[in-house]
Order: structure tokens, then C-alpha cells, then sequence
């Protein structure tokens, strides 16, 4: 099995996360693999040298809890074998419940394993020209990451439109459904009649504010401590999309006319227009999560809780995703990417395959499972075999469905969480319980996910530890 790729070419642009992970899998079934990074010959702004697989911001992989979301998502490197999950296990430091590592001794087993391998060659120049690129290989997965060059990220922009390229990341927060207060939070479009005690009408949630209510927001808005942004993320972020703080700052009414405008809304608690109210728009297509609509913010995470807590029916609010602003060079997947994370417009020479990232996924372990599936896609593409996919049940799955399907709008990046996951066919109403069936729901899909990926034969030969991987194999 080790030899399905003997005799192929795949050329992985970026030795982050995705990358590293990609090009070990890619050499693990046989391809002779180029991994092209640029640093240290060009460096950014946030890496401190040239080694693989480093982690620029937390060194938090998240929870390990099985009955969570992340939990979910490490479940499924550990039976696919990700070589990366098995460094952070060597490398853990006491983080509680969540999986966090001594980040240069990670990025460390990383190196060598890449540099000990005799199937990967390494090349330490920067990466131009996708076409270029793409002509002298027979695969090509860029996994450049949210700070891919200016040169590169010119011409992927010309080969897939400039207008499905993004330069920056304004994302605002996303809120669990079920967590919010239904007793203060009521469903309804702008000028559409309220209808006494309606949940089910209007494409919007709405949280409704008194005045006394929204000074107090307002003041605590102004107070709260923001992230530092750095020369190179602020020279264009805040022109292109304001974050609720800053609009507040030009005026204590500026957000109640703007994002926070009441017009065309009648509190059916009151039967009177709020004076002020947070929209809130579906994320997914079941309404198991919600954006604030205009509630792109440079708060820190700490302070979007506390300050969005303020939020009429947001006293328990669970969020699935805060709000962020940073540079962050992503594809918009939904219009470019298939389900094998293939580009769709495809360059002159070899398919294109886009990881990490760049690829519109958000989180360590996001871009290190999306690393995983292109190495797959790409085993399947060159051996001719049909490609198995993870159903949306299971926490990958659920991901890739999310950003590569053509009806999501206005795609940011997201890591995996329990809003996008398919709805249980029966709800359950206690979350703890509900959680654990999404977990258990999501090991069954997952388990037959294998056995096809084994049927296929494309699953690596072993895991890192020499295990088998597939059906019957221990996670």
C-alpha cells in the first residue's frame, strides 16, 4: 500500500501545519514529494525561523473532551494517522482538558521528520507562479497559509478572479441557537408584521434594547481592551470593513443608526420599535447557530464574551466562533473548491489542490486534518480511484461541507463546532446529552468512513506508532 504513489510527482507549496501534515501522508503512500517554503530566504512577520509546522499564536490545540467538537476533529487524526497529532502527544505540556505542546520541541519532530525522510525533497525558495508551479509536477497542493506572498496570492487571484481572493479576515461572532433567551430575543424581518408570540416568522433573530440598556452596552463597548494589530494588518483591514467598536467610538448614536438600527422592527414584548437591536442571521441551514449581523470587532475573545454578554437574551450565550480581524489571505472554497479540496478552475499542468488556511479553514487541527484529506484527494486523483468522503456527521466532514458548499454567502473562515454538524434527527434538549450523541453519531459515521478509505486502499500503511490503520484498529 506504502507504494501507490510510487512513480508520482506532488509538488506542496508551505511547510505549516497543512503542509508538513500533507507532505508526510503523500510519502507515507509512495510520492516522491517537493515541500517548497520560503522562509527563512523570505521571511513574515510572525514566524520566528525556518522550521516546519510552527505555531505562531496559541500553542493550544484545544479540548481533548470526546463529546466535543475539537474532541471530535482529534479523534479522527488519531485513526487517520496524522503524524503531526502524534508529535503533539510527545510534546504535551499540562493544559487541563485541552491538548497544548511545547511549541519548538513540536515544530522540532516536525523538521526532522520531513528532513528524515528519503521521499521528500525540501526546497527553500518562494513560490510565484501557480502555473509555473503546476507545470512540473503531477499534483500541486498549496498550503501556503493566511500569510501567503504577495506574488503567489497575484497569481492564484488571476487564475481563480480577483474577486475570490481575500486579504483580510472580519468575521463577526457566531452564537450557539440554544442558547440564547427566547423571553427577550424574537424572530422577525424588518417591516414585517410581529405576529404575538412568533418564533417562526422573519429570516432574523433580533435582541431588542431599551435605551438604558444600550448606554451601558455602549460604554462597555468603548472600554473594552482590543487586540494589538500589527503595521502589516493594519494598513487596509479597518477601510474595508469597520468593527462595532470603532463605530461606536464616532458617536454614542452611530451604532444605533448603523448595524444597530431598529427601524422596521416591533418588539412583540413591547409592541414598540427598540431603541436599538443586534440582528442575528443563520449560520447554517438547520438555525443551529447565528451571526451578528454588522458585529465585526477587534475585541479580545475574553472581552467578546464579557461585553456580548450585555446583549438582551445573550446573558448565557455560547459562542461558536468570536469575532475576528486579521490578515488573513483565504479563497472564497464554496465557489472555487470541490469536496477533494480540488480548485475548480484549474491551472496549466497538474490539478490544484488547496490546504490549510488559505483553504478557508480556521484552527490548528482544521488545518492539519484539511492537510490529511488533500494527500488523500491527491492519492485518489493519480491512482485513479474513487475518492471517499466523511459524511457531515463527523466533525471533518461537517467542515468541508460547510465551506465547500456553494450556497453558504459571504464565506469566512471557520474551525469545526457543533453549529455546523448535521442536526440530530431527534433533538435532545440537554447539551451535555446532545453533545455526546453528536460524538457518538459521529464515530459511527466515521468508523465507516475508514472502511471505505480501506476498501479504496488509501488509507498510510501505519500509524506513527506502527498500528495498523483501518477498520478494527484503536484510536
Amino acid at each position: 500500500m506504502g507504494r501507490l504513489l510510487e512513480g508520482r510527482r506532488v509538488t506542496v507549496v508551505g511547510a505549516g501545519l497543512a503542509g508538513t501534515e500533507c507532505a508526510l501522508q503523500l510519502a507515507a503512500r509512495g510520492a516522491a514529494v517537493l515541500l517548497v517554503e520560503m522562509r527563512p530566504v523570505v521571511s513574515t512577520e510572525v514566524h520566528r525561523g525556518g522550521g516546519f509546522a510552527e505555531l505562531v499564536c496559541s500553542n493550544s490545540l484545544k479540548s481533548e473532551k470526546p463529546s466535543s467538537a475539537a474532541g471530535m476533529m482529534k479523534a479522527e487524526l488519531d485513526v487517520l494517522g496524522s503524524r503531526l497529532m502524534d508529535f503533539a502527544r510527545q510534546t504535551r505540556v499540562p493544559a487541563g482538558g485541552a491538548l497544548a505542546v511545547e511549541r519548538e520541541e513540536f515544530s522540532a519532530l516536525a523538521t526532522r521528520a520531513v528532513k528524515d525522510c528519503p521521499l521528500i525533497e525540501v526546497q527553500r525558495r518562494e513560490a510565484r507562479d501557480l502555473s509555473a508551479e503546476a507545470r512540473e509536477t503531477d499534483a500541486l497542493v498549496l498550503a501556503s497559509g493566511p500569510l501567503t506572498s504577495d506574488a503567489l496570492a497575484a497569481s492564484l487571484a488571476e487564475a481563480t478572479g480577483a474577486e475570490s481572493l481575500a486579504f483580510y479576515d472580519a468575521a463577526a461572532p457566531i452564537v450557539m441557537a440554544d442558547s440564547l433567551d427566547y423571553t427577550r430575543v424574537f424572530r422577525q424581518s424588518r417591516y414585517e408584521e410581529a405576529g404575538e408570540g412568533e418564533l417562526a416568522r422573519g429570516d432574523y433573530l433580533n435582541a431588542p434594547f431599551t435605551k438604558e440598556e444600550y448606554e451601558r452596552f455602549v460604554d462597555e463597548l468603548l472600554g473594552a481592551q482590543c487586540t494589538v494589530k500589527r503595521s502589516f494588518e493594519r494598513k487596509d483591514l479597518f477601510q474595508a470593513c469597520q468593527p462595532i467598536e470603532e463605530i461606536a467610538r464616532a458617536g454614542r448614536d452611530a451604532a444605533r443608526f448603523g448595524p444597530m438600527k431598529p427601524v422596521g422592527l416591533t418588539d412583540p414584548v413591547t409592541g414598540r420599535r427598540p431603541w436599538a437591536v443586534v440582528q442575528l442571521r443563520a449560520e447554517d441551514r438547520a438555525g443551529q447557530s447565528f451571526n451578528l449581523v454588522g458585529f465585526q470587532t477587534n475585541l479580545t475573545f475574553p472581552e467578546q464574551r464579557r461585553v456580548f454578554s450585555l446583549i438582551p437574551g445573550f446573558e448565557h450565550a455560547e459562542f461558536a466562533r468570536y469575532g475576528v480581524m486579521h490578515r488573513n489571505t483565504f479563497i472564497d472554497a464554496p465557489r472555487l473548491l470541490d469536496a477533494s479540496l480540488r480548485l475548480r478552475a484549474a491551472a496549466d499542468g497538474a490539478p490544484v489542490f488547496v490546504a490549510g488556511q488559505l483553504a478557508g479553514t480556521e484552527g490548528y487541527c482544521e488545518a492539519i486534518r484539511s492537510g490529511l484529506h488533500a494527500a488523500i484527494s491527491v492519492a485518489a486523483e493519480l491512482s485513479g480511484r474513487a475518492l471517499p468522503l466523511p459524511g457531515p456527521q463527523t466533525a471533518f466532514g461537517s467542515l468541508l461541507a460547510y465551506a465547500t458548499d456553494p450556497a453558504t454567502a459571504d464565506y469566512q473562515p471557520m474551525h469545526v463546532n457543533f453549529g455546523i454538524i448535521e442536526p440530530l434527527e431527534r433533538p435532545v434538549r440537554n447539551k451535555g446529552a446532545r453533545y455526546e450523541a453528536y460524538a457518538r453519531r459521529g464515530a459511527e459515521a466515521f468508523e465507516a468512513y475508514i472502511a471505505e478509505l480501506d476498501e479504496a486502499g488509501l488509507l498510510a500503511p501505519a500509524r506513527p506508532d506502527g498500528a495498523p490503520v483501518g477498520p478494527g484498529a484503536e484510536a
